[in-house]
């Protein structure tokens, strides 16, 4: 019994010294420091801004059409009035398709923002891995995800180590 007990206790101690490294990167951080990014990011922003004036010139055309049929209601007639009352509603269908086909899922304005993002998303992943196997590290979590940390002690904090691997370090940093 005496050995079972010492036994269990060495296997124990084994585990412990073995145990899983684990670290954090914040990569909206690294994202942050990526002129990839940022470039990416000026260029969706300004197909998004272009594809939402013509979404908002479209609006405003509909919306003409509203105040002329109701500044012209009394002078026409019940089948004129019909006929202007199917374009309007055709016009808002057409509106309501276009912006589904631009913002909405797997829309352009997605498709467009993945096709920019992903190299560099994958260009940290990349390095986040490498970094991973240099440092021995068993998992890695993403700060600037859904994952909550209520506490992160700063010394699992690899941000720097990702950056370093990118070539975006801070020359002055000493993290080795």
């Amino acid at each position: 019994m005496k050995k079972g007990v010492i036994l269990f206790l060495a296997l124990f101690s084994i585990v412990g010294v073995y145990g899983q490294k684990f670290g954090y990167v914040d990569t909206d951080y690294v994202l942050s420091k990526m002129p990839e990014y940022s470039e990416a990011q000026a260029e969706i922003d300004k197909l998004s801004q272009g594809w939402q004036e013509e979404i908002l010139g479209m609006s405003k055309d509909i919306e003409a059409m509203y105040s002329e049929l109701q500044a012209e209601e009394v002078l026409l007639t019940a089948d004129m009035k019909k006929e202007r009352m199917d374009n309007i509603r055709k016009k808002e269908n057409e509106l309501k398709e276009y912006q589904k086909k631009i913002f909405g899922f797997e829309g352009l304005f997605f498709l467009k923002k993945k096709e920019l993002v992903k190299p560099v998303q994958d260009q940290i992943f990349d390095a986040i891995e490498r970094v991973c196997k240099e440092q021995r590290l068993a998992i890695m979590f993403d700060k600037a995800g859904d994952l909550v940390m209520i506490y992160t002690d700063p010394r699992h904090d690899y941000t720097d180590y990702v950056l370093d691997e990118l070539g975006l370090g801070d020359p002055n940093d000493v993290i080795k």
